[in-house]
């Protein structure tokens, strides 16, 4: 059986591979390719290449003819680990749109294993497979969202989304700060816009129920329905407005018209530190009037059984406790169907205040966030009395500060920028910990630690 699979990658691998790659290598080859193409000469660099990658690819087939599909699933996520030195030698925003291109165009691992019974849960009435999701600011402009909720995510958040395209912010505009698992950024809703995001959006959907209308088979049935809209995965929409904009409030509604029929849920993002008066968005009366817009908008639009997508708001750990308390009167008193908890932080908590980085512009995001983000995720949950499910976002870096984050108050979970540094690998290990975590504690189900600390 290895034999066979290993013969026919072979042939393919020969079949496919162009001459022109490895002939006229150097200077004086080059004439000799020209003058005699059916006799190519191969540097002995081109031998060795050829040969290390036939090697590999003997190798590979004959792996994958001898495992199940379970371990070598698990060897491809291993695998990604090696590729993440690479990254690192890069610029910070180069190396994000070459991850981000490696996802649209399928070159990570797809995840094929169940993810824990016990990380299952229901929210908004929509069906998540494990609470871990990726955070707006990664695909910005939904390029990628197949490919990232392959890899094994619950769902998915893109954009932050403009109704204008714009550049955002000068380069650079991404720092890294390695060491403290930390990166700061003032990007500045850099965005393509909201029609070249619903195109993209448009053609998954399309694809999406095409699938599901040629396919006939149980299981791609029962798939369908723990998902969303993009598939398997539910997928967020993240609104923003444009930096020149007047109107905040018509920038919302015009992305809620344009692009909630794609969302399994949307998100008015107030608290990016990165667009001038964005934040003030936040004080009480501003977020009413907001939201009042933004949810008639959205109940306006013809819905099906399923009704609109819920509206959730992603608000600043930068908050007083009063700042606080007015956002929680506002959620509760309008029915608002979720907030995120929380966005980059302007403070410099230790230790990254000694890192000479530090004084970069912008907003910090990692492991130096997770207790401040804890902080405000644990009293909005008391003020809002558990009525109003949370996405606790801000230095998850392992299954154990998922499970900080769930006893917290958050229901959800998002990653951002220990993704970015662990790459792959990273979501299943915190979805296998965090099972591990519940296991330990006697808990069931996700739903049953929600809010554990606050009660």
């Amino acid at each position: 059986m290895a034999t066979r699979a290993s013969r026919k990658l072979i042939s393919d691998y020969i079949a496919k591979r162009p001459i022109s790659s490895s002939v006229g290598s150097c200077a004086h080859c080059s004439s000799a390719a020209e003058s005699s193409p059916k006799i190519p000469h191969f540097s002995k660099k081109g031998r060795l290449l050829t040969g290390a990658t036939i090697g590999l690819v003997i190798a590979g087939g004959a792996y994958v003819s001898t495992v199940d599909e379970a371990t070598f699933c698990g060897w491809l996520f291993s695998a990604t680990k090696l590729v993440n030195p690479f990254f690192a030698l890069l610029d910070a925003e180069f190396a994000h749109k070459l991850a981000v291109t490696a996802a649209s165009r399928g070159w990570v691992p797809r995840e094929k294993r169940p993810d824990p019974a016990n990380l299952g849960l229901e929210v908004w009435g929509r069906k998540f497979s494990n609470p871990i999701g990726l955070a707006a600011g990664f695909d910005k402009n939904a390029e990628a969202v197949e490919g990232l909720l392959g890899m094994g995510f619950g769902f998915v958040e893109v954009g932050s989304v403009t109704p204008v395209p714009q550049e955002g912010n000068p380069k650079p505009r991404i720092f890294r700060l390695r060491k403290e698992g930390a990166i700061i950024n003032r990007c500045g809703f850099n965005s393509e816009g909201i029609v070249a995001v619903a195109k993209r959006l448009g053609a998954q959907h399309g694809k999406r129920k095409l699938a599901e209308t040629s396919s006939t088979s149980p299981s791609s049935s029962e798939e369908t329905k723990h998902g969303g809209k993009a598939g398997p995965g539910i997928l967020g929409v993240n609104l923003g407005k444009n930096k020149t904009s007047e109107d905040a409030a018509a920038d919302y509604v015009q992305g809620v018209h344009t692009l909630s029929q794609y969302a399994d849920y949307l998100v008015i993002n107030v608290s990016s530190p990165n667009t001038p008066g964005l934040r003030m968005l936040q004080g009480r009366k501003q977020l009413k009037d907001l939201v009042k817009k933004v949810q008639a908008a959205r109940d306006e639009m013809q819905w099906g059984e399923e009704g609109p997508p819920p509206l959730l708001v992603k608000i600043a750990p930068d908050l007083s406790r009063e700042d606080l308390e007015d956002i929680a009167a506002v959620a509760l008193a309008l029915r608002l169907d979720g907030l995120i908890i929380s966005n980059t932080t302007i403070s410099r908590p230790d230790p990254v205040d000694k890192n000479p980085v530090s004084e970069e512009a912008g907003g910090l995001s990692g492991k130096p966030l997770f207790n401040l983000s804890n902080r405000i995720l644990r009293e909005m949950y008391i003020l809002t009395r558990g009525k109003i499910p949370l996405i606790g976002c801000g230095g998850i870096s392992s299954g154990e500060d998922a499970y900080k984050k769930i006893r917290a108050g958050a229901s959800l979970l998002q990653l951002y920028t220990a993704f970015a540094y662990g790459g792959p690998a990273l979501i299943p290990q915190i979805k296998a910990e965090l099972s591990e975590c519940l296991e330990r504690d006697g808990f069931k189900s996700i739903l049953d630690v929600v809010g554990a600390d606050c009660r």
